[in-house]
């Protein structure tokens, strides 16, 4: 990788949860990492600061760091709200190497992870009740802005430092490059599972879509004991879904005949698309009161047909990824049972084309970035 293009910024002083300084808060570290510095996405080698390790925080090296579908939304400013310069991650998996003096549930070697989020106001009814990811004051890893109005950078970058509350810790079992897409897809598919009551051992569910959201759900389903349907356009997805993943069955949600044999047998559906595509199909498969989720977030509005829900007394909701006790009972349950990605590891000179062809939906499912050994944080 060619580090030509380093930019450094001055040293940031992110969020914490008191406004006193403590010793432990004086030194920043120096951080280096990938960064955006505007909408075209390309990613180039980027120094920063992280803040100094406060008494409630946890710092830790950065092993591998997952990208997700979001992570090209922000550096393009797809959704418009990015900020520049942009160090994109929140699948975020390595080795603790410091705590501060207030830190009581990590030590020095633990394995770790950060998610989606690392703040939130703890003070609402959301976050009194473990539901961090819904607070209206929730600071996301990347690309997001601490109560003090500093940026917070993601994960594409040698070290992170967060409050202990948003640090996850990874059961010794589970690898940490497989592991780390769970962070976000997995608790993505996990959450609704267990909210809409769709984890109920010998009820039916459809999983639509079968990329990095949906191959992790049709594993977590299995493994509540669900009876499982994959719902794709593709036919050529049908081995992959049925011999690989363990789905019991499988639709391809364009033939029509298929499609009508299939109406009324679903107690739910988890919809993992991002692509406009038509509901009226989906809702048919459901028994009634059943329940379409949809956890895919297309850029357009989908058309609703109402006559349909009213004869079903059909539930349409959503949901979005899932507290910080909730995604460590989801980590848990995935080393219960073995629960991994499916991942592609790409060095750090491979990410802008691993963007490239995450865009084009050619990966398997997932890509992780092999942060520890590729990176060259001297340059």
């Amino acid at each position: 990788m060619t580090h030509s293009l380093t930019e450094s910024v001055t040293p940031s002083r992110e969020f914490m949860a008191t406004t006193e300084k403590s010793p432990e808060e004086e030194h920043p570290k120096k951080a280096f990492g990938l960064a955006a510095k505007d909408p075209s996405g390309v990613l180039s080698p980027f120094k920063f600061s992280r803040r100094a390790t406060g008494e409630k925080d946890v710092t830790f090296k950065v092993l591998y760091c997952g990208i997700c579908h979001t992570d090209l939304h922000m550096v393009k400013n797809d959704w418009g709200f990015s900020t520049y310069p942009l160090v994109p991650g929140h699948e975020i998996v390595g080795v603790v190497t410091e705590v501060g003096s207030k830190v009581q549930k990590f030590k020095v070697g633990d394995k770790v992870g950060v998610g989606y989020l690392v703040g939130s106001c703890n003070s609402c009814d959301d976050c009194a009740n473990d539901l961090e990811n819904y607070c209206p004051k929730n600071i996301q890893t990347c690309g997001a802005k601490y109560h003090d109005g500093t940026i917070t950078y993601g994960g594409y970058s040698d070290i992170m430092v967060a409050d202990e509350h948003y640090v996850l810790r990874i059961p010794e079992n589970l690898p940490l490059d497989a592991t780390a897409p769970l962070l976000c897809a997995g608790i993505t598919v996990y959450s609704p599972l267990k909210y809409y009551g769709l984890d109920k051992p010998g009820m039916h569910v459809g999983v639509v879509g079968l990329g990095g959201l949906g191959n992790v759900a049709v594993k977590f389903a299995k493994a509540m004991g669900i009876n499982v349907t994959v719902i794709s356009t593709s036919l050529k997805k049908k081995e992959e879904a049925i011999d690989h993943l363990g789905a019991d069955s499988f639709l391809v949600s364009r033939d029509n005949d298929q499609m009508q044999a299939a109406m009324g047998t679903l107690d739910g559906i988890i919809d993992t698309v991002s692509a406009q595509h038509p509901l009226l199909p989906l809702i048919s498969l459901l028994k009634r009161h059943g329940k379409l989720v949809m956890v895919g977030a297309p850029a357009k509005p989908l058309e609703l047909p109402v006559f349909p829900l009213l004869a079903g007394r059909t539930l349409i909701g959503g949901s979005t990824i899932g507290g910080i006790k909730e995604t460590q009972e989801m980590l848990d349950f995935a080393a219960k049972h073995n629960i991994k990605a499916d991942i592609e590891v790409v060095p750090v000179d491979y990410v802008n084309t691993a963007l490239e062809r995450l865009s084009k939906a050619d990966v398997r499912y997932r890509f992780v970035i092999d942060i520890g050994n590729t990176i060259n944080s001297s340059a």
